[in-house]
C-alpha cells in the first residue's frame, strides 16, 4: 500500500480540499559501496578541518557562502532557520493555464496527490471540474524547508502534481550560442524531405513499456554472474562516429532502406533514389530493344566475311 510522505490541503478561493502526497516513481538505481580493494574493509568518511586535519562534531559546523577565494559569509542555524518558509500546510494555487504552455523543461518531479479521509467529494469536485476546463493548476507549498513550484494536473480520477524549476533556473537556450554556432551552409530541400522520411518511418504511440534501463540490466546480470562466480569476458565496444556533412545524404538514404528492409550497395547510395522507386530501375525492354539493334552489325560483318571467301577462291582457280 502507498505511503503518504506529506499531508495538507488545496487551496484556491474559499475552497480548501485536503490530501495526502505520495510519490509516482520509484527509483531503482544500484547503489554500491565503498570498500578497501585489498580486504573488502568499508570505507567510511569522516569531517575534518582542512587546516588540522582534525575531526569537526556535527554541532561545530556553520554554513558559509564564498564570495571570493578562501573569504565566507557564514551563517548560522538561527539565521537560516528564521529565512526558512513558513511551515504551511496549504498547496496555495495561483493560476489555471493550459499545459501546452509549458515546456517540459520545467518539470522536475513527480508527485499523487490523494484525497484525506472524509474529503473525497472535495476532492472528486475538483478533479472534475479541472478535466472539463481542460486545465492546469500552477501553485506554491513548502516541502522539507523548501518553498517549491508545482503543476497540478488531472490524470484519470486522480490529480498528479509535479515539482517544477523557477525561471532563473532554466538555462536559455540563447545563451549557447557559443555551444551551437551556425553552420552558415543551407540545408538542401532534398535533405530535409529525406530526413522528415526517416523521421515518420520512426513514428510510432508512446509505450512506456517498450523502454527499459538496459545498463542497470546488465549491470545486476554481472552482480550476479560474478556473485556466482563464473569467469568474465570483457567484451570490446566501439563508440559510434559522428556523420560528416558530405555523408549526409548517404546516411539519410541508408538509414531510411534498413527501416524499409531494402538493399543498399556500397557506400549506401542508390541509382536514381530520389526519383521515385520506378526511376532506379531499367526497364528488360529496353535492353532487349539496344541488343536487337546490334543485330544488323553482326549481319553486316557475316557478309562482308562471305564475300572474302569468294575472292580468295577465285583467285586460287585463276592459278
Amino acid at each position: 500500500m502507498a505511503r503518504a510522505i506529506w499531508t495538507g490541503s488545496i487551496s484556491f478561493g474559499l475552497l480548501n480540499v485536503p490530501v495526502r502526497l505520495y510519490s509516482a516513481v520509484s527509483r531503482k538505481s544500484v547503489s554500491f559501496r565503498e570498500l578497501r580493494a585489498s580486504d573488502g574493509s568499508r570505507i567510511r568518511h569522516k569531517r575534518v578541518a582542512e587546516s588540522d586535519g582534525e575531526e569537526v562534531p556535527y554541532e561545530a559546523i556553520v554554513k558559509g557562502y564564498e564570495i571570493a577565494p578562501e573569504q565566507y559569509v557564514v551563517l548560522t542555524r538561527d539565521e537560516l532557520e528564521e529565512l526558512d518558509p513558513q511551515k504551511t500546510k496549504a498547496i496555495e494555487i495561483q493560476d489555471f493555464v493550459d499545459l501546452d504552455q509549458i515546456d517540459p523543461i520545467y518539470f522536475d518531479h513527480p508527485y499523487y496527490l490523494g484525497p484525506d479521509k472524509g474529503a473525497e467529494k472535495a476532492y472528486g469536485l475538483l478533479v472534475k471540474a479541472m478535466a472539463d476546463s481542460n486545465k492546469v493548476a500552477i501553485a506554491r507549498f513548502v516541502l522539507r524547508n523548501r518553498e517549491n513550484l508545482a503543476a497540478i494536473r488531472p490524470v484519470g480520477k486522480v490529480l498528479t502534481m509535479a515539482t517544477m524549476r523557477f525561471a532563473d533556473e532554466v538555462t536559455s537556450p540563447e545563451e549557447l550560442e557559443d555551444v551551437v554556432p551556425e553552420d552558415g551552409r543551407k540545408l538542401a530541400q532534398r535533405e530535409v524531405e529525406m530526413a522528415r522520411q526517416l523521421i515518420d518511418s520512426l513514428s510510432s504511440d508512446f509505450d512506456p513499456d517498450k523502454y527499459r534501463d538496459e545498463y542497470r540490466e546488465e549491470l545486476l546480470a554481472l552482480i550476479e554472474r560474478k556473485a556466482r562466480g563464473e569467469e568474465l569476458v570483457e567484451a570490446v565496444s566501439e563508440a559510434p562516429k559522428p556523420t560528416r556533412a558530405p555523408d549526409l545524404m548517404a546516411a539519410l538514404e541508408e538509414s531510411l532502406a534498413a527501416v524499409k528492409g531494402e538493399p543498399l550497395g556500397a557506400g549506401g547510395k542508390r541509382d536514381g533514389a530520389t526519383k521515385g522507386d520506378g526511376a532506379p530501375k531499367h526497364s528488360s525492354r529496353a535492353k532487349s530493344g539496344s541488343r536487337s539493334k546490334s543485330k544488323p552489325k553482326s549481319g553486316s560483318r557475316s557478309k562482308s566475311s562471305q564475300s572474302k571467301s569468294k575472292s580468295r577462291s577465285r583467285a586460287k582457280a585463276a592459278k
